[in-house]
């Protein structure tokens, strides 16, 4: 039922929602969040993210099988870019689908904060400083604590 995609390429999110409504009339929420590229103190230059081809299309199905699991979901769109990407990119993008928008919300939100902590991208900005890798936050470790249960 989840439409998984790790993609260089950007995406249209009103035809990607549109894909995942065609024909469905048995859905009364559609949840979409997108994520971009952001420059909050206006040094960067680019993103780059990194990935295992097929490792990361594999964790990220089968986090999709777990929100579908835990949540009465009609249909899931994961989209995930990879490559270099400039400020205000998108670079992820997450529907979800069912009759009532509590499950959708819920879906989404448990699907962006495994995203944000768990799959398999590691990301590389540069800036007129110079390269760094991103570390992961601790904030979004606690944002997936309270799905553990």
């Amino acid at each position: 039922m989840a439409h998984v995609s790790v993609q260089q390429a950007d995406f249209d999110v009103g035809g990607e929602i549109e894909a995942l409504k065609e024909g469905r009339t048995d859905a009364g929420a559609f949840v979409s969040f997108t994520g971009t590229v952001r420059d909050m103190d206006g040094n960067l230059k680019s993103l780059t993210l990194e990935h295992y081809p097929g490792m990361t299309e594999t964790e990220l199905a089968r986090i999709a099988g777990e929100a579908e699991r835990r949540w009465p979901l009609l249909g899931c769109r994961i989209i995930h870019r990879f490559g270099t990407l400039a400020p205000g990119d998108n670079i992820v993008l997450v529907i979800t689908a069912s009759a009532h928008r509590r499950a959708a919300f819920e879906a989404a939100e448990f699907l962006m904060d495994f995203l944000k902590t768990r799959a398999p991208f590691w990301k590389k900005e540069a800036t007129a400083a110079g390269d760094a890798w991103v570390d992961a936050k601790t904030d979004d470790d606690d944002a997936l604590e309270k799905w553990q249960s």
